[in-house]
This record gives C-alpha cells, sequence and structure tokens, in this order.
C-alpha cells in the first residue's frame, strides 16, 4: 500500500501548498503576485470554480505535491476538457509513485464525470516528467504547443 494520498484540496493543507507552490514558481523561474496566489488557492477550494486540484498527503497528512486542472468548454465535444495546468512532487518523494498516482487520480476522476479529455504540456528539456508521461499516454501526440506572452 502507499504511504501517501491522493485527495481533493482542504483549507489545513494551505501552508503545505504554498510552500510547493513557491517551489514549483522558483523551479520554472516565474513570479506570480501574492494576490494571484492567494486567488488561486481560494479557486481550488471554491466549489463553483472551475479550477480544481489535488493534494499529494505522505502518511502524517503532510503535503508532498499538488496539481492544478482547469476545465473548459471546447468545440470539439460537449463534455469538458480538463487541463492540467501544474503537477509538483517535493524533491525528496519523487521516483516513488506520486506523479502517476496524482495523474491515475486524475484519469479516475476524468472518466467518473465524463469529462471528455484530460491534456497537459511538458517543457521539452523535463525528461523524468516526460517518461512518466510517456508511460501514461503511449507518447507524446503530434499537436505542437505555441504561447503569445501578454502579460507576464
Amino acid at each position: 500500500m502507499a504511504d501517501f494520498s491522493i485527495v481533493p484540496p482542504a483549507p489545513e493543507d494551505e501552508a503545505d501548498w504554498r510552500r510547493h507552490w513557491a517551489a514549483y514558481l522558483t523551479r520554472y523561474t516565474v513570479n506570480v503576485e501574492p494576490l494571484t496566489t492567494d486567488i488561486i488557492w481560494a479557486r481550488m477550494l471554491d466549489p463553483t470554480s472551475s479550477m480544481r486540484g489535488f493534494i499529494a498527503r505522505d502518511a502524517d497528512g503532510t503535503g508532498i505535491g499538488f496539481c492544478h486542472l482547469i476545465l473548459h468548454d471546447n468545440t470539439w465535444s460537449l463534455h469538458p476538457f480538463c487541463y492540467l495546468e501544474d503537477m509538483f512532487v517535493a524533491a525528496e518523494h519523487r521516483r516513488r509513485g506520486v506523479g502517476r498516482a496524482m495523474l491515475d487520480r486524475i484519469i479516475d476522476t476524468a472518466r467518473a464525470s465524463n469529462w471528455a479529455r484530460v491534456y497537459w504540456t511538458s517543457w521539452n528539456n523535463n525528461a523524468p516528467a516526460r517518461a512518466l508521461y510517456d508511460n501514461v499516454t503511449g507518447g507524446a501526440d503530434q499537436l505542437v504547443h505555441y504561447t503569445v506572452k501578454l502579460l507576464a
């Protein structure tokens, strides 16, 4: 049995989530305004928000990772698509199945909720994550991701 669980966020997860969110932003050299961080956390707890997420907790209940999901309408299906926007596992808990368990939980939730698709992007130099993603999906699809950055 795994020594961790993947659960929806609860108010008591906030301090651990903020610590890991800061580490995630540092990893990707991104600065996010404090107000934005506050609103992201509030959305994670708001059942009416299109943002969802999960927290990975160790056996003691301490947060060891997170993922953020964005549900959205689309033009290809009457069922929502789910974009996995962020996923992070604390360094000391990597390569123990936590990332795979988060992906499995997302996919199980998508099936149970009748979402049409779960998709995400990855930095091309993130070999450990991409190996996991290739294992889960069978490999990257034919799409190429482009971005026009309008605001920092």
